[in-house]
This record gives C-alpha cells, sequence and structure tokens, in this order.
C-alpha cells in the first residue's frame, strides 16, 4: 500500500507535467481603458495535431470518499488539457510518469487560485476534490482521433490519496 500526501503546487516543482496556472511572477499588461489588468502565456494550449481545436467545457466534481483509493489513471496523447477552478477552493493533482510504477507518483496540494495544465501524454488522475460542486473551467482537445488513454490499476497495486 502507497499512501501519498499532497506538497504544495508551485510552477517550478510542476514544470515536468504541464504549467500551473496562477499570475504570480507576470507582469499584467493594462487594458480596458485601464479599468483590467491582463496576464498573458499562463499556459501553452497543445490541440494541433490532426487539426484539433480547442473545447471550453465546464465541470462540476464533488468528492470521493477519503482516503481515496486510486484504481484509474489517464492521459491524453493529441492534446493538453487545463482545469482552471471557478471557486476559491482547494483541490488535488494526482499524476505519475507510469501508472504501475508507484514510485512515480506525485501529489499535489492546489489553492483555489491555481489552475493547471496537463501537458500531452501526462499521466494523471481525473478531478479531486474537497467541496460538492466544485466548479471548472477546462479547455482541451476535440477533433478526429482518440485523445484519451485510460489504465486501470490492478488489484495488486494500491496507492491511497489521504489529504
Amino acid at each position: 500500500m502507497i499512501r501519498l500526501t499532497p506538497k504544495p503546487l508551485n510552477k517550478a516543482i510542476f514544470r515536468p507535467y504541464g504549467n500551473v496556472i496562477d499570475t504570480s511572477g507576470v507582469t499584467p499588461k493594462n487594458v480596458n481603458q485601464g479599468f483590467a489588468q491582463r496576464f498573458d502565456d499562463l499556459a501553452y494550449v497543445d490541440v494541433a495535431p490532426e487539426f484539433g481545436s480547442v473545447n471550453v467545457a465546464l465541470f462540476t466534481a464533488n468528492p470521493r470518499p477519503m482516503p481515496i483509493a486510486v484504481k484509474l489513471m489517464e492521459r491524453h496523447p493529441m492534446g493538453s488539457q487545463i482545469f482552471v477552478p471557478l471557486q476559491d477552493r482547494p483541490w488535488l493533482v494526482l499524476v505519475c510518469d507510469n501508472p504501475l510504477k508507484p514510485e512515480t507518483y506525485q501529489l499535489f496540494a492546489a489553492t483555489g487560485q491555481q489552475g493547471i495544465n496537463y501537458a500531452r501524454n501526462i499521466w494523471h488522475h481525473p478531478l479531486l476534490v474537497f467541496d460538492e460542486g466544485s466548479r471548472f473551467l477546462v479547455f482541451d482537445r476535440k477533433g478526429s482521433g482518440n485523445n484519451l488513454e485510460e489504465v486501470q490499476l490492478p488489484e495488486t497495486l494500491q496507492i491511497e490519496v489521504v489529504g
């Protein structure tokens, strides 16, 4: 049994898996006659293979029973996938290099002010939230081809998330 506890999410530690979407360290531009600020280049949206386009979706997620038994990991071979929380609620981000090698799993605690962009082909767990009705704006690829690969973990590989 492998038990994972979250580490704080930051741009440097998450870089191998994609982007953390937050405004720390980014100089904003004044726009809209000075009544708004624009923070550019927060993530790289990768949807180009086989003429893909960007899909914008709204996800509403509910918490799983704690501790969370990890039974499935997924990845998107044809594009990145961005999750931006719409409330200021903490949530968890679980990634790995290889779903069958527990030593490669990393668990991060994201604030409600941080979004993430999973790079193409990065193994990750579906949304992990603490609160009922947690809403996320999601940007991912739509178009031809199969952009979802899932791996069911064998019963002998037990990974548990404790929050």
